[in-house]
């Protein structure tokens, strides 16, 4: 369910823009959706995560200058800030508190030597610095509609597939005994 919330904001923006061929009606549903999904995650839980309220006043100020100024550059560059603010909170995050961002996520799942979350976290950085600047690729040097697809499928792609990635490097460097454990528990069920 919190899934399909995380991405109802976001397909209403595709399905109005593919309906439409409007990117600005598409971004006056995007900004009350987002409030909407944010207001309903508070009420239901009780907490918003920070990247939802990271997203939410971006769509409602880059969604807002799109609208306000007719120019969609402005909801076009939203999904590369957010990203690269993304990769910042992974680079800093050590400087408070020590743990990487990564483990501070993960760590209570798994165990893994400090210089594994270092390359882990380095990695989602990295990721989300050339997803931020693929974004920019895509909005200056393809029409609109194709970059509306890509804002859907080919960063929701390209997520998976680093997500697949991330799950090979951690079996390679999980500690043994973690991975035997949990074939024993396979097999005591």
């Amino acid at each position: 369910m919190k899934m399909f919330l995380d991405f109802l904001p976001i397909v209403l923006f595709f399905a109005v823009y593919h309906f439409s061929g409007d990117i600005l009606l598409a971004t006056l549903v995007l900004i009350p959706a987002t409030l909407l999904q944010v207001a309903f995650m508070w009420w239901r839980y009780r907490r918003v995560e920070k990247m939802q309220l990271v997203t939410l006043v971006l769509v409602v100020v880059m969604g807002g200058a799109t609208v306000l100024f007719h120019n969609a550059a402005f909801i076009q560059w939203k999904p590369t800030v957010v990203n690269w603010l993304f990769a910042f909170a992974f680079l800093v995050a050590p400087l408070f508190g020590g743990k990487t961002l990564v483990e501070r996520m993960m760590g209570k799942a798994i165990t893994l030597p400090a210089a594994t979350w270092r390359r882990l976290n380095l990695a989602w950085a990295l990721f989300f610095i050339a997803l931020g600047a693929i974004n920019v690729y895509v909005f200056k040097t393809y029409d609109e509609a194709t970059w509306v697809n890509f804002k859907l499928f080919g960063m929701l792609g390209l997520t998976l597939l680093f997500v697949i990635g991330q799950g090979i490097y951690l079996a390679r460097h999980m500690p043994r005994d973690t991975l035997s454990q949990n074939d024993h528990q396979k097999d005591d069920v």
